[in-house]
């Protein structure tokens, strides 16, 4: 499901206008992306997690000529999902 399919079945299960519901994804985007930046958590129970995870400095090969290079440390964003959505996915199976 891409972005598009997904504004459209939220519209009609929340019974609201396409352009309604394209804003509140679009603003749920953006205050998550935003949190992360600042270094903050979001966490939707039942759903999941996400945050920002310093990925640190490491040494890697150029996959071309074999030469070790230095790779420098990160911030990455993460989803943890929640209990919920685990249940919900793998029909309670562990």
């Amino acid at each position: 499901m891409n972005k598009t399919e997904l504004i459209a079945k939220v519209a009609e299960q929340a019974n609201m206008t396409k352009k309604d519901t394209e804003r509140f994804v679009n603003t749920f985007i953006e205050v998550v992306e935003d949190a992360l930046a600042q270094g903050d958590t979001v966490a939707i129970l039942g759903f999941g997690t996400f945050l920002a995870r310093e990925r640190p400095a490491r040494e890697g090969r150029n996959p071309r000529t074999g030469e070790p290079i230095q790779i420098p440390a990160s911030k990455v964003p993460v989803f943890r999902p929640g209990r919920g959505l685990r249940d919900s996915v793998t029909g309670g199976v562990q």
